[in-house]
């Protein structure tokens, strides 16, 4: 954990049913990513990283905002390049930690979710947002390219569309999101909580081995040359099908009965 405890009150913990709920919880910053806001969510997903009751995990936030990014102000008190890099590194590994967390995890967003936070939207293996929800990659506009967000989002919408964002650096809503790809869905605002407590249910659901089988697959073939990639998924489909839980899975269907997963 880099030796950062989590700070106190900045980041909040709830366990329900299998899932864990991370609440960003700066709202007077507008939940914006600090130094110790990330460590103390690097600090949880590598609990939880080795926690195998948790299957799911949320990520939401406080306040009138989702994530407006970097902490601008904390940024501006930096000095040296050596500071920044260690910023900028910070943020790097908590991003892929998501990425390789073996639980799949959920964004909750409302509100806005600027720059960094886009990038943490994007980062999230899936997103249901509110309909008053609204995205942007504004760094543009003070002089600040947002290099590092692009990483995430330009994985999830489609060239032109990204390049849109990072030029103009203007607001697109939750409807526009969704059909570009940066989230799964926009729902009504009301309906924010359940449509993520039920795909949480979903996947609470599922073998938690074929799920950290095949997240881990996913994000490795997709970097991968085809032909790589074919070979790589091969190896994934043989170690998932020689568990014990696709022989359940398997038996399961043929019964016409619930699987009982056992995570061998």
């Amino acid at each position: 954990m880099d030796g950062h405890p989590p700070v106190e009150g900045i980041l909040a913990r709830s366990d329900s049913a299998g899932v864990a709920t991370l609440t960003l919880n700066r709202p007077e910053a507008r939940n914006a990513l600090s130094t110790d806001l990330m460590a103390s969510l690097q600090a949880e997903l590598d609990a939880i990283a080795a926690d195998g009751t948790i299957r799911v995990v949320v990520i939401a936030a406080n306040g009138p905002a989702f994530c407006a990014g970097h902490d601008l102000r904390e940024i501006r008190g930096l000095s040296g390049r050596r500071s920044h890099e260690k910023l900028f590194a910070q943020c790097s590994k908590l991003m892929l930690s998501i990425m390789n967390l073996p639980q799949p995890v959920i964004a909750r967003v409302h509100a806005t979710a600027t720059a960094a936070g886009c990038q943490l939207v994007a980062t999230c293996d899936l997103a249901i947002a509110g309909r008053s929800a609204r995205f942007a990659t504004p760094g543009v506009n003070i002089g600040l390219f947002c290099s590092t967000p692009m990483v995430a989002a330009s994985r999830n919408l489609p060239r032109k569309k990204m390049m849109e964002m990072l030029l103009l650096g203007e607001m697109i809503d939750a409807e526009d999101a969704a059909t570009a790809g940066l989230v799964n869905r926009a729902v009504a605002d009301e309906n924010l909580d359940q449509e993520v407590a039920a795909w949480c249910e979903t996947i609470a659901s599922k073998s938690p081995l074929t799920l950290r089988i095949g997240k881990k697959a996913f994000y490795r073939q997709l970097e991968l040359p085809v032909e790589d990639a074919y070979r790589y998924a091969g190896e994934a489909m043989v170690e998932n099908m020689l568990a014990r839980d696709a022989e359940e899975g398997i038996d399961a269907f043929l019964e016409k009965r619930a699987p009982r997963w056992t995570g061998e």
